[in-house]
């Protein structure tokens, strides 16, 4: 690893070594991918690395190319202590809007966490969230917390690549509104594929409303 990267993952994992030394052993980093789009699920990953992980190009997943995302996913689901991912659909978005569809993934992933570490981390680190139902366990929401902590940046990646793997998927039953290109974002090309066939059931009605 050169020079320059190990200083900034060293920089990158300044917060959790702080919490590391005041004695907190098991760190959870909790981010989520999929509030903006159009179309799709939200997903929240949750993960806790060991201390002493250092994965090579690790970053907020916005920041690394789909070939890395790739890469790290699987080392971090490889190398995590352990790691949960909650996936709420899109009709439950309608239902229940989709700050309230997040959280609810979060405790999704959260929960997964818990049963495969065998207890309850020491704390949380999420990405901007508040008032989430984290088990009883002391929680921090850190603005841009996937651009500063090595945790967060690790959950980030997991809730990306499967939120891109699950789009991917659909692309292949609903071509024509290109999912495969954006994701389920509103982009220009996909805007004027709900104008012009209408929403497919993959659609967040509450989303695309002036659209249709």
């Amino acid at each position: 690893m050169k020079e320059k990267e190990e200083e900034r993952l060293t920089n990158l994992k300044k917060y959790e070594e702080n919490l590391c030394n005041e004695g907190l052993k098991y760190i959870c980093g909790i981010d989520e991918a999929g509030r903006g789009p159009l179309a799709g699920p939200v997903v929240v990953g949750a993960v806790v690395m060991p201390r002493e992980s250092k994965l090579e190009f690790m970053n907020d997943s916005k920041k690394v190319t789909a070939k890395r995302r790739d890469v790290l996913y699987d080392e971090i689901i490889n190398t995590s202590l352990s790691y949960g991912i909650g996936i709420v659909s899109q009709e439950e978005i309608d239902e229940i809007n989709i700050l309230n569809a997040t959280k609810k993934g979060l405790h999704m992933a959260l929960e997964q966490v818990i049963e495969k570490l065998g207890c309850k981390p020491d704390i949380v680190i999420v990405d901007a969230l508040r008032e989430i139902d984290t088990f009883g366990i002391t929680y921090e929401s850190i603005v841009k917390g996937d651009a500063t902590c090595y945790s967060i940046s690790a959950a980030s990646i997991l809730a990306k690549v499967t939120r891109d793997r699950i789009m991917e998927e659909w692309d292949k039953i609903y071509p024509q509104y290109g999912f495969n290109a954006h994701k389920g974002y509103g982009t220009k090309k996909h805007i004027q594929a709900i104008k012009e066939y209408g929403p497919c059931p993959l659609h967040r009605k509450s989303f695309i409303t002036h659209f249709v």
